[in-house]
């Protein structure tokens, strides 16, 4: 799913998304795929994450605290 981001939303790779939750970077863009979690495509193509929904995602995963 891609949308438009918000004014100054902090966006994140999916290397460091991958990185918060300890999985693979590929994991992640699966995740997005399925529509587990929203994407944004840079003019590049690449792909990149709001950081408020994948911190709102993480606190919802067992055993995993929030980088602080």
């Amino acid at each position: 799913m891609n949308a438009r981001p918000t004014d100054s939303e902090p966006l994140l790779t999916p290397a460091e998304v991958a990185a918060m939750f300890r999985v693979d970077p590929k994991t992640v863009t699966r995740w997005a795929k399925a529509g587990k979690l929203s994407s944004i495509r840079t003019l590049g193509g690449h792909r990149r994450y709001r950081e408020s929904e994948v911190r709102e995602l993480l606190g919802g995963v067992p055993g995993q605290r929030q980088a602080e």
